[in-house]
């Protein structure tokens, strides 16, 4: 068991109040551990961290980077991949493809060389689960997990007509344990339902579901509590209804009321924080400060943001009437994809341009939440990747977040009416590098319920990022000196050093067997695949990590 030091780094690490102290870490077997009793005590190896920045590795909440849609969207973009430089073969590496949807492999040589060291792909249609692991544990060097569609799942909104209440709760517990995944997601519940039967969407948290006669309303509600009573990590994951609509932050603000106290995730806020009139695209502009108060006010709400950067990238949701509307406004090639009694998805090409007044409000916004959000723990950084842009533009993000004078600049190369339309241009704030460290890293953690990830504690696990200090932000973060996962170097000036697998994260939480029979019979009824085909086998799962479910508070 070899002991390794870091010695005499600058250290943020802000889950154990740790705000640019020098210190030393010590690590063996791939974990944080106490210093050795014996101040005399020699390490097997020594890193020199000293003046350099030493935090966590990275964690992407909410990004996507696996499952079907992911995969066509790699299909449908081959132009996008020639024109961006490959991810070249050596002798710790496979080649792997660039551009906004990149490749299984150049995927995690990309997070690796950032300093992320965990990703979460958030929304894999139950069915396509064991595609999912597939092309997860082709992602290397990261540990990853995926969040489990269930907004517009048929069984979930059949026993919320019935009110059957246990049912749906251990079919929840089923489902996550059958996937192998990590959390409950919800996509436009209900709506993306109308959209496969009627061409419609549900645009009100009480439109009625036609066949079902439920409401989005209650799918939110029991999703939400069967994940709490479940003790999932994680609360249930929530994109809400009328996803990019001027108008929305109403059905955003009814969603977050909707859940009265449970605990919740709205993710890729930015996307739902839209005023004026869904008619009228000249009334679009910012609600971001009547959305934070809220959510300052309330405080089992968390966030990540959605990012939009200006770039031309890939728009793929499982929201499939959002994608049909995107082809509607961009005019460029759409793919539309069902997946039988569960999902939907929608892909569009999009470019982000910032000479239209639309993307560059878009880009403001999500700064707008940044900034506006009182308590840093509780908003994630993410561009949505891909949707706002590439999770390669972290950096950028990071640079914008921590200098204002270079918001100016960009706000000058926008038009002019953004100014009446938004609270940017007047915003002051300044993220520090621990602010920063926070939102990367030790906050998406706790949001995740991952307790030995995003800090530098003992026990964690020993996925650090070590940088250079520079006076240009955006160039420190996109070249750490250094990236070690589990107690080794993987990265050294932007160089993969090491092939490292890393890990599958999921869930298992208790499920009533007496259950099954319910659930057999429904499947065996109305799926085209074999009830005892459907769950996913341990093999496919490689090195894995079930974290434990617990009960709630």
């Amino acid at each position: 068991m070899s002991l390794y030091k870091i010695a005499g780094g600058t250290v943020y690490d802000p889950a154990n109040g740790i705000d640019g102290e020098v210190r030393d870490i010590w690590i063996r077997d791939g974990r944080i551990v106490d210093p050795p009793d014996d101040p005399g005590t020699k390490p097997d190896r020594t890193l020199d961290a000293s003046h350099r920045v030493v935090m966590p590795g990275g964690v992407d909440m909410h990004c996507h980077i696996a499952g079907p849609k992911v995969n066509m969207a790699r299909k449908m973009m081959p132009d996008d991949k020639r024109n961006a430089e490959p991810v070249r073969r050596t002798a710790y590496t496979r080649s792997g493809t660039v551009g906004s949807v990149p490749s299984t492999f150049a995927t995690g040589y990309l997070y690796a060389g950032l300093g992320y060291t965990t990703a979460f792909d958030a929304a894999i249609p139950p069915l396509a689960a064991r595609h999912a692991h597939e092309e997860l544990q082709d992602t290397p060097v990261i540990d990853k997990g995926f969040f489990v569609l269930m907004g517009n799942n048929h069984y979930i909104m059949e026993q919320l007509q019935n009110n059957e209440e246990e049912r749906l709760k251990n079919y929840v517990s089923w489902l996550l344990n059958a996937t192998k995944g990590y959390a409950a997601k919800i996509v436009n519940p209900g709506g993306v339902e109308v959209w496969k039967s009627t061409g419609g969407n549900a645009t009100g948290l009480d439109d009625s579901i036609e066949h079902f006669e439920v409401t989005p309303r209650q799918i939110l509600t029991g999703v939400a509590r069967a994940a709490t009573e479940l003790g999932c990590p994680h609360p249930v994951h929530v994109h809400c209804n009328n996803l990019g609509m001027p108008g929305n932050w109403q059905t955003t603000l009814e969603t977050m009321k909707a859940l009265d106290g449970q605990k919740g995730h709205l993710t890729h806020i930015q996307f739902h924080s839209y005023g004026g009139h869904p008619d009228d695209q000249a009334t679009f502009c910012s609600e971001v400060p009547k959305l934070a108060e809220y959510v300052n006010a309330h405080d089992r709400l968390t966030i990540d943001v959605g990012q939009v950067m200006f770039a031309e990238t890939t728009s793929m949701t499982g929201d499939g009437p959002l994608g049909y509307f995107l082809h509607k406004v961009t005019g460029r090639k759409w793919y539309s994809g069902d997946t039988e009694m569960e999902a939907g998805c929608g892909i569009v090409p999009i470019v982000y341009k910032n000479k239209s007044l639309v993307h560059a409000l878009q880009w403001a916004i999500g700064l707008e939440w940044y900034l506006l959000i009182d308590d840093p723990w509780r908003v994630a950084m993410s561009t949505d990747h891909p949707n706002g842009g590439s999770f390669m533009a972290y950096p950028e993000i990071i640079a914008l977040l921590m200098d204002r004078t270079r918001r100016e600049e960009v706000l000058k190369g926008v038009p002019e009416g953004l100014r009446e339309r938004c609270s940017l241009p007047d915003l002051n704030r300044e993220y520090t590098l621990n602010e920063i460290a926070i939102i990367t890293r030790a906050g998406p953690a706790r949001m995740l319920g991952l307790p030995n990830k995003g800090h530098l504690g003992i026990g964690a696990d020993a996925d650090i990022t070590i940088y250079n200090p520079q006076d240009d932000i955006q160039q420190m973060f996109e070249l750490p000196k250094y990236v070690i996962k589990s107690g080794e170097i993987i990265v050294e000036d932007g160089e993969i050093r090491r092939d490292e697998r890393g890990k599958l994260l999921h869930i298992g939480p208790a499920f009533d067997e007496s259950h099954t029979d319910h659930i057999r019979e429904w499947f065996e009824k109305y799926y085209t695949i074999r009830f005892r085909n459907y769950p996913v086998d341990d093999h496919y799962l490689g090195e894995s990590h079930e974290l434990v479910a617990t009960q709630p508070m």
